[in-house]
């Protein structure tokens, strides 16, 4: 006698495929991207930052951070390179946005979460600097290829509602440079569960530092040490 063949319910399948990608990125190690008096920058806790990058530029005036599984965000990355370069090529290099680029970005990680087996284990944050502060942009795009325009700050990988809400409470406009990179520090050094968890910060070897930075004409991102925004040593990038 055939057996009738199992039926899963459109709903399970997406609900199984969110929880599946949502349990991959939780366990990566977090991205802080915050917006600051001279730009945009990113913090993330990434011990292999000397071989996995998980912040990178994509324009002139766009940066790049992700979390979750390295080969599926790297994809992603290369990919937004070669849209930005070929658009900025075929029309002018101001038609280059992050809001076009998130765009792209949504529309291939829709895809993937609805019509392929197996969605992509990452969250992604594109930002792009302004001539002021109210022009900065922050977006962050889910596995399902959600969009977010967060304001001012946004924190993506492992336990990022907790870490958005220590954001919430510590972020202001106009901060300096060394103030959001030492709240950035301070959120990301939490690791335990409650109030009375212990907390160590974490080296700055273990830190992947770089910023957006208003002040240049062109290509506005560059890589930093955490030393040199505390003073204690020369900057890099």
């Amino acid at each position: 006698m055939t057996q009738p063949p199992f039926y899963v319910s459109p709903e399970q399948v997406m609900k199984d495929r969110a929880d599946f990608a949502r349990a991959g990125i939780a366990r990566g190690r977090s991205v802080v991207v915050l917006g600051h008096e001279e730009g945009v920058l990113f913090v993330a806790d990434n011990p292999s930052s000397r071989s996995l990058n998980k912040v990178s530029e994509i324009y002139d005036r766009i940066g790049f951070a992700a979390v979750g599984k390295y080969n599926e965000f790297e994809n992603l990355r290369v990919a937004g390179i070669r849209y930005a370069d070929l658009r900025g090529y075929s029309y002018d290099r101001t038609d280059v946005t992050a809001r076009a680029l998130a765009n792209a970005y949504a529309q291939t990680l829709g895809t993937v979460f609805t019509q392929d087996q197996k969605p992509y284990e990452v969250e992604i944050v594109v930002a792009e600097v302004g001539a002021t502060a109210e022009t900065d942009r922050i977006l962050r795009l889910t596995y399902d290829g959600s969009v977010a325009d967060e304001f001012g700050f946004v924190a993506i990988g492992g336990d990022s509602e907790r870490l958005n809400a220590m954001l919430r409470e510590g972020w202001r406009t106009g901060m300096g440079l060394r103030e959001a990179y030492d709240l950035a520090v301070q959120v990301l050094s939490v690791r335990g569960e409650g109030d009375d968890a212990p907390v160590s910060r974490i080296p700055a070897e273990n830190l992947e530092v770089a910023v957006l930075d208003r002040t240049r004409e062109r290509r506005c991102f560059r890589r930093v040490s955490g030393a040199s925004i505390t003073g204690s040593s020369p900057s890099t990038g």
